[in-house]
């Protein structure tokens, strides 16, 4: 990209990232912080593809870039309005696009002055993920570009080799938790976490589960969850660890076990609010079965909480995998009366 090349000729952000001769990944980190294929981003800046995993009507984007000559990459993390039917906001890209040309023109990786940081700070499309979300991109980043963990990454490998105190977590770091997990099928890892996994205390299982959300992973720890999981639906008055542990089969749930656990999950009388959130938020993919979301759509008007419903069913049409399969269980003739009432009511307020 030359200082002569103008804002207006530079369409897209995938254009603005090659022009600038940088180096660039993508992730989403918006619903899971996970890879976004540069082609299909592509395509989903084309107006080709509605955005595959929308999160509140938006998408949510990473974007790490770097210059051949440089290993450490900058990071924009972007919030980009879709329409209704998922499809990128082209305006709100072009503004984007706009803002950053005028700030920064042909260098993105250039030292700033302190009026084009004012820029960049009020940069509307900008905005800050959660901390867990931010540690794991991190860490998923540095798996990438093939560069070393943090320090914190070796304390907690020897916290999960050590079997005699589990009690003594105080060293272990969020960021360690996130860069061993981003590593989890290196070395050993896999089997570490299998064997520790009985035994973590809830402080140190909370954020393994977030992290794990994140990853796909061998299917014997995919299994070790679902038992582990099972176990405490059963003997767990507290629901904040089965969320946990429902989260950190997230990025698996489509697989047939993971699926079958769910199936199972449903069939049960009551199944409260903070799993049924799980579910549509996270393990989205265990849902795209019309006899299993038929049975969660079920379940989520059990309490005849409405607003739930509501919301929870304009966010699951906006994905592109549970729209047409959501269509199709409330066109359904097996659909329950209260089903298709509360169906009615939606779409009488649309």
């Amino acid at each position: 990209m030359t200082d002569t090349a103008p804002a207006t000729n530079i369409a897209t952000l995938s254009e603005l990232l090659k022009l600038s001769d940088s180096q660039y990944r993508l992730y989403d980190i918006g619903r899971l912080v996970s890879k976004l294929p540069k082609e299909q981003f592509e395509k989903v800046e084309l107006n080709q593809l509605p955005y595959p995993t929308p999160a509140q009507g938006c998408a949510c984007i990473a974007i790490a870039f770097w210059q051949k000559k440089s290993s450490q990459p900058y990071l924009w993390l972007l919030k980009l309005p879709l329409d209704e039917r998922g499809l990128l906001n082209q305006g709100a890209r072009n503004h984007f696009i706009a803002i950053i040309v005028e700030a920064l023109g042909a260098d993105l990786t250039q030292e700033t002055s302190k009026k084009q940081e004012e820029l960049l700070s009020s940069n509307p499309y900008l905005f800050t993920p959660a901390q867990y979300k931010l540690a794991s991109l991190n860490s998923k980043i540095k798996v990438d570009l093939k560069q070393p963990p943090s320090e914190y990454f070796s304390p907690f490998k020897q916290y999960l080799s050590n079997t005699s105190d589990w009690s003594n977590w105080q060293s272990v770091g969020v960021q360690g938790i996130t860069d061993f997990i981003a590593r989890i099928k290196h070395d050993n890892h896999s089997e570490l976490l299998l064997k520790a996994l009985p035994n973590l205390p809830d402080e140190v299982l909370s954020p393994v589960c977030s992290a794990l959300e994140n990853e796909q992973y061998p299917v014997a720890l995919v299994d070790a969850l679902v038992s582990l999981f099972t176990t405490t639906l059963e003997n767990t008055p507290t629901n904040a660890k089965k969320a946990q542990l429902l989260r950190a089969l997230a990025a698996s749930s489509h697989h047939i076990n993971v699926k079958n656990m769910v199936e199972k999950l449903l069939s049960n009388p009551h199944v409260n609010n903070e799993l049924l959130i799980t579910l549509s938020s996270r393990c989205w993919q265990a849902l795209a079965d019309e006899k299993i979301l038929m049975s969660y759509f079920e379940h989520l008007l059990s309490n005849n909480d409405l607003t739930l419903f509501s919301s929870i069913f304009k966010d699951l049409v906006t994905i592109p995998l549970i729209r047409p399969i959501a269509f199709g269980c409330i066109r359904s003739e097996n659909r329950s009366v209260k089903l298709a009432q509360a169906i009615g009511q939606l779409f009488s307020q649309t």
